[in-house]
């Protein structure tokens, strides 16, 4: 009989297999190029096609996100450039590419170029918004830095005129595209702040492919555009289109008409505007004076004006009682301080180091005879306890009992006290002491002598 939990569903095996494709940093972030096969656009905006080459294919998905910013419209059989990451789509169990960004064969090398470059001036703080110079509201002259027979100056120019009239436009006629472009942008930059008669620089061109764009991604026109004093507008090409200028430059326009609108305000704006804030002032005005004339209607209908008279005699008694109320609560505070401060040196007095140290004299001298006193009476009260227990100690002493006449026996080498006959017998050595020394002997005989219990 088979073991069926050996066996595992088709599902988990390809969730398995997606899981090592995705642990994969080298599967997740790849650069390839190929050929464009199977095209089609999806009516949500994913793109799907087949990336090959004389030897291979792979499915290829490019989600809407990532396609709306391409600047091509990708076609079968184009050589492509693509940069993404690989996966499983696990419905049908296949790996596919997951595209993030594409470019058409050819311009790999400038996309590559303009990706370092960008890395390299953002690191040293050329597109740091700290560095972005305000515009004016109401410049006087716009300079355009542009090609002069391209339809960008005559979009810029008209639109300029038709906002605000009153702005004159110099325009520094430059290559944009092709050798020399570069230089030729730097150097109207360069002129442009020299002569200082612009009140900001728009700089740019219409669209067209990277190539006929790349003046705008060069170094020297970013580092010029970052030096210039001027503010400068970048507008380089369709809004679609970002150039290493764009990043460096105070403000971009998706396009030059853009750059133009933000380089000057709206004639007509500013006239409605200046229309409103003038009715707003006449209104603001008027509710002021009519507010005033108000205010000085009441003050001439007021008691001051019609009885100026009574009102000085008014203020003036009340004047005398606010003097007298004030010599009254003057006298009283006087009062209340001077009782306070005799109150103070009375405590200073009572506190003062002198009288608290005759204070500590007396207190030491009662001090000293209470101890004398007590002292006495201490030794009074000893020396009879002493003397009392002398007296029981002599009424106790053995010695005393011999000036009575009496003695104390031993045998003799022994220190033995002879209390009863029965301790000796004759012929022994007896040592007799008595009050005034010992007497050596010998028994004899002895004789118990019987008494009644």
């Amino acid at each position: 009989m088979q073991n069926n939990n050996r066996y595992v569903p088709i599902s988990a095996v390809t969730r398995y297999i997606k899981r090592l494709f995705e642990n994969d940093g080298n599967l997740q972030d790849v650069w390839v190029k190929g050929e464009l096969s199977n095209v089609k656009l999806h009516s949500r905006g994913h793109l799907y096609f087949t990336l090959k080459d004389a030897n291979s294919r792979v499915s290829a998905v490019m989600f809407a996100g990532n396609n709306r910013h391409l600047n091509f419209k990708p076609e079968e059989g184009m050589s492509v450039l693509i940069q993404g990451s690989f996966s499983v789509y696990e419905p049908q169990g296949q790996y596919q590419l997951y595209v993030r960004t594409m470019q058409q064969d050819g311009v790999g090398n400038l996309f590559l170029a303009y990706e370092n470059l960008k890395s390299t001036l953002d690191q040293q703080g050329l597109f740091d918004p700290i560095h972005k110079k305000p515009l004016p509201k109401f410049p006087s002259t716009i300079g355009v830095i542009t090609s002069p027979t391209g339809a960008a100056v005559r979009d810029i120019v008209t639109t300029i005129k038709r906002r605000f009239p009153l702005a004159a436009v110099t325009v520094y006629p430059v290559l944009v595209q092709g050798p020399g472009a570069a230089l030729s942008i730097v150097r109207a930059i360069e002129r442009a702040n020299a002569l200082n008669e612009s009140d900001v620089l728009i700089v740019g061109r219409g669209g067209g492919s990277i190539e006929e764009l790349w003046a705008f991604n060069e170094e020297s026109v970013a580092r010029a555009i970052f030096q210039s004093n001027l503010p400068i507008i970048s507008a380089v090409g369709h809004e679609t289109d970002f150039t290493i200028s764009d990043f460096v430059a105070d403000l971009r326009a998706p396009t030059p008409t853009a750059a133009a609108e933000m380089a000057v305000p709206h004639l007509d704006e500013l006239k409605d505007r200046l229309f409103q804030r003038n009715v707003r002032l006449k209104r603001v005005m008027n509710e002021f004076v009519s507010g005033h004339q108000q205010h000085l209607s009441r003050l001439q209908k007021s008691y001051a004006f019609k009885y100026p008279t009574q009102l000085i005699k008014q203020k003036e008694q009340e004047l005398d009682r606010c003097m007298d109320q004030l010599k009254r609560t003057v006298g009283s505070f006087v009062d209340q301080h001077q009782n306070q401060l005799s109150q103070v040196k009375r405590q200073l007095l009572l506190f003062s180091p002198r009288g608290q140290l005759q204070k500590a004299n007396e207190r030491v001298v009662s001090l000293h005879k209470t101890l004398l006193k007590e002292t006495n009476r201490h030794v009074r009260q000893h020396q009879r306890d002493f003397s009392n227990k002398i007296s029981r100690l002599s009424s106790l002493n053995p010695l005393a009992v011999m000036d009575r006449g009496y003695s104390l026996t031993y045998k003799q080498g022994k220190d033995e006290l002879v209390k009863s006959v029965s301790q000796v017998k004759v012929g022994d050595a007896l040592t007799i002491k008595l009050k005034d020394g010992q007497v050596d002997c010998h028994i004899t005989g002895t004789e118990a002598s019987f008494t009644n219990d």
